[in-house]
């Protein structure tokens, strides 16, 4: 792939108040909370609010930094954020497809990484190989890591709103719990 590559932000909604959500894509936590991410704007109002994504990989989640980078890829595709967006929930779907049992054990030790990358275009219906190779694509990456680190953000998942990150917040929160914060 050239170097014109362009990595989208993941980011849906247009209104003033911003909720950043960073995940651990291979964690049930995150997933929970990633799974009511399209409810909480269509509640909200998408031109009440904007959703951003942020990825903060945790290292007990072993296949996590290659599911990042997929991601990522998948975001420098035609689609940019919404074929990302595909990727993520095909993880979500197919979760346990990308984990280890107990984060060290089971049939997914013997998964290469050439292994997840077709798991995840098989489940996604997404291309990934070529972008997934871009040689600097690490700097997409490694910016979702220094921003997570900035803000002082180490669990998943968490919740910013308005650039303050809201502990109140929790993937097991019912959507308008989330809403009220916004209102």
């Amino acid at each position: 792939m050239a170097n014109d590559w362009h990595a989208d932000p993941l980011v849906w909604g247009n209104g003033p108040r911003l909720l950043e959500v960073f995940l651990e894509p291979t964690c049930p936590f995150s997933v929970k909370a990633f799974k009511k991410l399209d409810d909480f704007l269509a509640q909200a109002g998408d031109t009440q609010v904007r959703v951003q994504l942020w990825f903060n990989p945790q290292p007990w989640h072993l296949f996590s930094p290659i599911v990042t980078r997929a991601i990522v890829a998948a975001s420098t595709l035609e689609g940019g954020k919404e074929t990302a967006k595909k990727v993520m929930t095909a993880v979500a779907d197919h979760r346990e497809e990308f984990v280890f049992e107990n984060h060290s054990v089971g049939p997914n030790r013997d998964v290469t990484p050439n292994t997840i990358i077709e798991r995840l275009e098989s489940y996604s219906g997404v291309s990934l190989t070529q972008a997934f190779e871009i040689a600097d694509l690490d700097s997409a990456v490694k910016r979702h890591a220094k921003y997570s680190r900035q803000n002082g953000i180490h669990t998943t998942p968490t919740f910013m709103v308005d650039g303050l990150v809201d502990p109140g917040m929790g993937s097991g929160d019912d959507v308008s719990d989330w809403v009220k914060r916004f209102q």
